[in-house]
C-alpha cells in the first residue's frame, strides 16, 4: 500500500513535468517556424504520445523500489528540425530554454494550486493529503528537471542554450562535442561520482535553492 501511495504521488507529477517540458519545446519550435512536432501530433497532453517506457515508467519505479532519495525520469524527446527555424542559431536557444522555463512555471502553478487546496479542503481528509503530496512532489520534480536539463552538455537544453549564445566560430567547435554528448553525460552521472567528483549534485545543488527561493515568493 505504501508503494502504491508513493507510486501515484510521484509518477503523476513526474508525467506532468516531463510531458509539459517536451510540449514547451515543440510549441516554441512551432511558433518559430518548425512544425515537425505539431505534424507528429506531439503538441498534446495525451501521455501515449510522450511516455517513454524506460524513462517514464521503469526507471522511476526502480528508483522508488530502491528507496532512492531522488526520483528522475524522461519522456520521448520532441523532434525539432533546427534548419526550419526562422533564425536557427538564435531560435535553437529559445526552443531549448522553453523546457526548463515550462518546469519553473509548472512549479509555480503547483504552489498556487496547493494554496487553494489547503484553504478550501480539510487537511484531515485522505484525499487532501494525497493531493498535497502530489503538488509538493511536483514542485521538487519540476525544479530538479529544470536544473538537470540546464547542464551545459549537448544535446541537453543547457548545451543548446550555450551553443546559441557562443560566437559562431566557438559555436561550431562546441557543436562537434554533441556526437560524444551521451558518453560525456554517462560519465558525469555514473563514472565521476565513483571518483569522488559529483558534478550533478554540485550543479543541481547550486541551482535548486536559487529556483526554490524564487518559487517561495508565491507561497
Amino acid at each position: 500500500m505504501t508503494f502504491i501511495y508513493s507510486l501515484t504521488t510521484w509518477l503523476i507529477p513526474l508525467f506532468l513535468c516531463v510531458i509539459l517540458h517536451e510540449i514547451a519545446h515543440g510549441y516554441v519550435a512551432y511558433k518559430l517556424g518548425d512544425k515537425t512536432a505539431w505534424l507528429m501530433g506531439r503538441l498534446t497532453l495525451n501521455p501515449e504520445k510522450h511516455i517513454d517506457i524506460v524513462g517514464s515508467i521503469i526507471v522511476p519505479c526502480l528508483l522508488l523500489l530502491s528507496g532512492s532519495h531522488m526520483l528522475f525520469g524522461w519522456a520521448k524527446p520532441v523532434p525539432v528540425d533546427f534548419s526550419r527555424l526562422h533564425n536557427p542559431k538564435r531560435d535553437m536557444g529559445l526552443v531549448a530554454v522553453a523546457g526548463p522555463l515550462a518546469n519553473v512555471l509548472l512549479a509555480i502553478a503547483f504552489v498556487l494550486v496547493g494554496r487553494v487546496v489547503i484553504a478550501v479542503m480539510p487537511m484531515q481528509w485522505s484525499l487532501t493529503t494525497w493531493i498535497v503530496a502530489n503538488l509538493r512532489n511536483g514542485i521538487s520534480l519540476s525544479i530538479i528537471l529544470a536544473c538537470f536539463n540546464l547542464l551545459p552538455i549537448l544535446p541537453m537544453d543547457g548545451g543548446r542554450i550555450l551553443e546559441s549564445l557562443l560566437p559562431n566560430k566557438w559555436a561550431i567547435q562546441y557543436h562537434q562535442t554533441e556526437k560524444y554528448g551521451l558518453f560525456i553525460l554517462f560519465g558525469v552521472i555514473f563514472v565521476l561520482p565513483v571518483l569522488g567528483i559529483d558534478i550533478i549534485n554540485l550543479f543541481v545543488g547550486t541551482l535548486y535553492p536559487m529556483f526554490m527561493r524564487f518559487i517561495s515568493v508565491f507561497l
